[in-house]
């Protein structure tokens, strides 16, 4: 049997942090997707809000640089479990737990959605050689200083 799910969409407040009482960490988020298709009535994409689980490292991660508004990319697979309400219903909750999460967005496009800087620890590339030096300001592109114009390939 196969049980797999790959989903996209924004964090809808930051991820929880917890740790087991044997010590594992495990982080719930809150993913806002939306639907491929419009409602017929409305005209509107419907979005479906869905809860993600994540252990140990992946929870770590997720949890030191995700926050509300960002967008992500969760695989893993679907599961349903049961589970007992404080009025003594019985009740199923449908989650994902996690097994890889991506950034679905650059930093760039995470800054207006709230995003978690690089770690103080977090060091630049060094400089390529050979006459490239990458631009300040933030604009990722420069001219080459020795550009024959012929291509490399």
């Amino acid at each position: 049997m196969l049980n797999r799910i790959t989903l996209m969409g924004r964090l809808v407040a930051d991820p929880e942090m917890r740790t087991t009482p044997s010590g594992v960490a495990v982080a719930t988020l809150r993913l806002a997707v939306d639907r491929d298709f419009k409602n017929k009535q409305t005209g509107e994409k419907e979005t479906d809000f869905i809860n993600v689980v994540a252990w140990r490292q992946t929870a770590e991660f997720v949890s030191r640089y995700f926050t509300k508004g960002r967008l992500a990319v969760v695989e893993g697979r679907l599961q349903i479990r049961p589970y007992t309400d404080r009025d003594g219903n019985k009740r199923t909750a449908a989650e994902v737990v996690a097994d890889n999460v991506y950034f679905g967005d650059s930093k760039r496009d995470g800054e207006g959605g709230g995003y978690a800087p690089a770690p103080s620890h977090y060091s630049a590339p060094a400089q390529p050689s050979g006459g490239y030096a990458a631009p300040s300001g933030g604009d990722q592109f420069a001219e080459l200083a020795d550009d024959d114009g012929d291509l490399p390939f």
